[in-house]
């Protein structure tokens, strides 16, 4: 009977752990980088690790979204370059009072590329990878086409507290954040909607045999992927003052990072959002404390690199101990 009960703790505290593995790694991380600099732990440097890390965690709900179909969003970096030069050039036409409106035509566009995406992927059956890498390619040249390859500037102050500014002492990207992260979580938990993504992401052509709309769900997590890096764009030009048709260069493979290490397997059906924001603070951890003790930018890559090859590897493992 005790070998019994034995059996069941070891069995429930290996579960844990493989459940909430990256969390551990988070707090293993903030615990040696405390010790390694007194800057660290300040109120200063934690605000600024989560005003960097907003943007990439708000691209990585989005395409979470994606990758839980089995799928992947190649075209982020470029969404938030166009839905930037969108959303500034209409608040530089329409001033103050057309702030809200640059913000949602900002949105706009992002759902508008994530639908093309989706209908090329779900309807026409293209690869996610060859689709979106040539939405890619296409979204950029329209960014670089529309401000003749020049940033957006000289547009009204108000736009600039999406970026940079606060609500109740929070920075509003991190405040953002946590509303989308907020409504992503009970989409995916509470919903039937977010049942047919993880059902989709197990076993398409089951869900398919059950009634579900595979195509119609594949489809919708594009657009939710591409309102997230439209949001993300405007918050970023807000941030940088600027609406930068080459900005976002590299941020789809941020946000991918953030997905994988957080969690989220690759072949679909499992994860989570939560996950992605620990992925992505990891990410940001991991920067900002090497930044601190002026380690090179090079080694950053590295190091970066080497946890998303570790974060595959276990997704991998888990996934053959589950067999």
């Amino acid at each position: 009977m005790l070998n019994g009960n034995e059996n069941s703790v070891s069995v429930l505290t290996r579960s844990f752990f493989l459940k909430y593995k990256m969390l551990f790694v988070l707090l293993a991380l903030v615990a040696f980088l405390s010790v390694a600099s007194d800057v660290f732990l300040t109120t200063r440097n934690i605000t600024n690790v989560l005003r960097q890390i907003s943007i990439n965690s708000i691209l990585g709900i989005g395409v979470t979204y994606v990758i839980l179909t089995g799928g992947i969003d190649l075209s982020l970096g470029s969404i938030v370059a166009f839905s930037g030069v969108i959303s500034t050039s209409v608040v530089k036409y329409g001033g103050h009072n057309w702030v809200f409106i640059g913000l949602l035509c900002g949105i706009a566009a992002g759902i508008a590329c994530g639908l093309v995406s989706g209908a090329l992927v779900s309807i026409l059956k293209a690869p996610a990878f060859v689709a979106t890498l040539a939405m890619m390619t296409i979204i950029r040249g329209f960014a670089l086409m529309f401000t003749d390859g020049r940033p957006v500037t000289g547009f009204d102050s108000g736009f600039l507290q999406l970026g940079q500014g606060e609500i109740l002492l929070l920075p509003t990207p991190v405040a953002i954040l946590i509303l989308v992260l907020i409504v992503s979580a009970f989409i995916l938990s509470c919903t039937r909607f977010g049942r047919y993504i993880y059902a989709v992401g197990g076993n398409a052509e089951a869900a398919r045999v059950s009634g579900v709309n595979v195509k119609s769900v594949i489809a919708s997590t594009y657009v939710i992927c591409g309102a997230c890096a439209g949001l993300g764009g405007v918050i970023l030009a807000s941030r940088i003052n600027a609406g930068q048709p080459v900005s976002g260069q590299g941020s789809e493979l941020d946000a991918i990072a953030a997905v994988v290490i957080g969690g989220t397997s690759l072949s679909g059906g499992v994860g989570g959002v939560f996950g992605t924001i620990v992925g992505a603070l990891i990410i940001g951890v991991i920067n900002n404390g090497l930044n601190l003790m002026e380690v090179s930018s090079y080694w950053q890559q590295v190091f970066k690199g080497t946890i998303i090859v570790a974060a595959v590897v276990i997704d991998i493992w888990t996934n053959r101990k589950k067999l």
